[in-house]
């Protein structure tokens, strides 16, 4: 019985000519990377979380979970209508994510408020940097990419704001 040899042709066509397509889908894949480990970092942080602040950083935790799983799923879902295939696993994410390390153990609210911060500020820095890059490849990534700038600035804010004396 002859076997099917797997065809080099990927079942999903893009709207993008083949060189956008490649420098927007590695946009799209850097985000992907950074959104599930925030997410997964915003969760570490909320297990392990303690102090006087403790239930409302707690919450407002769950809250960036929430929003960062909602926008790893928008980032694969356009990559994957462009003709990229998301690459979500454990391994890719441990590997490529630009969050920073969130270390283990109990954190105190204080700390915990201040790594998340940090964090935000760097993810809004990449963004913003890959916001650029698709500027003259994809508009309708560079959309998506502002509008979650947009909120995770906002997020940035809130959780400074927690700072402030």
């Amino acid at each position: 019985m002859a076997q099917k040899t797997a065809s080099k042709k990927a079942p999903i066509t893009s709207p993008l000519a083949d060189q956008d397509r490649e420098i927007t889908g590695k946009v799209l894949q850097g985000t992907l990377l950074d959104m599930i480990d925030l997410h997964l970092v915003a969760k570490q942080a909320h297990w392990n979380v303690v102090g006087r602040l403790f239930h409302d950083v707690h919450l407002h935790l769950d809250e960036l979970v929430t929003t960062a799983r909602g926008f790893a799923d928008d980032v694969a879902e356009r990559a994957a209508a462009i003709g990229i295939s998301p690459d979500g696993r454990a391994s890719t994410v441990a590997d490529g994510s630009g969050v920073p390390k969130f270390d283990s153990n109990w954190r105190s609210d204080r700390e915990v408020v201040q790594a998340i911060t940090n964090t935000l500020a760097e993810l809004n820095r990449r963004l913003r940097e890959r916001i650029d890059e698709t500027d003259k490849t994809d508009l309708v990534t560079q959309d998506l990419l502002i509008g979650i700038a947009r909120e995770l600035e906002k997020s940035h804010w809130m959780w400074q704001a927690q700072l402030a004396e």
